[in-house]
């Protein structure tokens, strides 16, 4: 027998044998990902260098609107963004690049170095990312595994697909049948040593450019919603100068429009 067989059998065995148990075959998680990558454009996809979001981003607090503001979001892949959130009279500023960060605070006019725990949480952000998972930015640093299916719309159930980081942070992934991403959740600490459930969802999908891209992202925490990124533009392979990543010796500079 070639070993070509030896390696098939196995498989069609256990897809077998869990249908005469009457259970569904076990799904692959690469198998999702490939189909997912798929949905959202494939190599037009996996290709994206670069992404600038213009939109709106509303805070909540206890079912009540907390925050509106307009933002512009840049990023280049694999770790840069720079963020510009403005309200009324204020303006906020939070860039990242790589390992190193600042912020500027338009109220105070001050230009500050990002804190440990600010880096960190941009960092966290990254790695339980949509992004990370489907671009394979993960791997050699976690596993991924198939964790069975949950109830979604009527009549209809997500493929769910766990990653875990060798450090233990762990995100879950649900996918409709189409293979488009409809949410991610992960666990973390807050500022009082409380666990807190983080979960992001996807809606009003549209095609740009062939890339299949959501333009609300509602988040939820611990059940409740926290915030809403509802994009009114979304551009992709944009050329960034990588000057708008450096911290600025003026904070003048940062009174004026973000020009790309």
């Amino acid at each position: 027998m070639s070993s070509r067989f030896k390696i098939i059998l196995p498989a069609i065995i256990l897809c077998i044998t869990a249908t005469a148990l009457g259970q569904a075959p076990v799904e692959r998680p690469e198998a999702i990902i490939e189909k997912a990558v798929k949905r959202l454009g494939g190599d037009r996809y996996l290709k994206v260098d670069s992404q600038v979001g213009r939109g709106r981003f509303t805070s909540f607090r206890d079912g009540a609107i907390l925050q509106s503001q307009t933002f512009v979001d840049v990023i280049v892949y694999p770790d840069k963004e720079r963020t510009e959130f403005k309200g009324g009279k204020t303006k906020f500023v939070q860039t990242n690049s790589g390992a190193a960060g600042w912020v500027f605070d338009g109220d105070q006019e001050l230009i500050k170095i990002q804190t440990e725990e600010q880096i960190e949480n941009f960092h966290r952000g990254m790695r339980v990312s949509l992004d990370t998972l489907l671009r394979g930015a993960w791997r050699g640093k976690g596993e991924i595994a198939y964790a069975g299916k949950r109830p979604a719309t009527l009549g209809k159930r997500n493929d769910v697909v766990r990653l875990k980081y060798e450090d233990g942070l762990t995100i879950e992934f649900e996918f409709a049948d189409d293979g488009t991403p409809a949410k991610a959740s992960y666990k973390r600490s807050n500022s009082e040593g409380e666990e807190v459930t983080e979960e992001d969802r996807y809606a009003q999908w549209v095609d740009i450019g062939g890339i299949h891209t959501p333009l609300i992202v509602d988040r939820f925490t611990n059940g409740k919603p926290s915030s809403r990124i509802n994009y009114e533009t979304v551009e992709y392979n944009v050329r960034v100068p990588d000057s708008i990543f450096d911290k600025p010796s003026n904070p003048k500079e940062l009174k004026k429009d973000l020009k790309l």
